[in-house]
């Protein structure tokens, strides 16, 4: 393996840490929803490269999708409700 190969591989990995720990944060209430997009973006980033490489850190990228995936939704839909509500009452009052 040559030295951009193995390079490739580590940027891959880190890829994948980095989806992990940015879909854990996706699923704080509220300030998560960044967390989760840039989490999609880091397993998305990773996953290009797993066509080329076997990636050790596989369950690491998987586990941070899943959890980016539901925080997104969940804090997603909520953030939003919170949001219409607080300008519903705003508008009304």
């Amino acid at each position: 393996m040559n030295n951009a190969a193995a390079a490739a591989k580590i940027k891959m990995m880190k890829a994948s840490n980095r989806c992990l720990a940015l879909g854990l944060l996706g699923l704080l209430p509220l300030v998560g929803v960044p967390f989760a997009l840039a989490g999609l973006w880091a397993s998305f980033t990773a996953r290009k490269q797993e066509r080329y490489f076997w990636n050790p850190a596989k369950p690491h990228r998987i586990l941070g999708l899943i959890s980016a995936a539901v925080g997104l939704l969940v804090f997603g839909l909520a953030d939003t409700f919170l949001i219409y509500r607080a300008f519903n009452n705003y508008i009304n009052s």
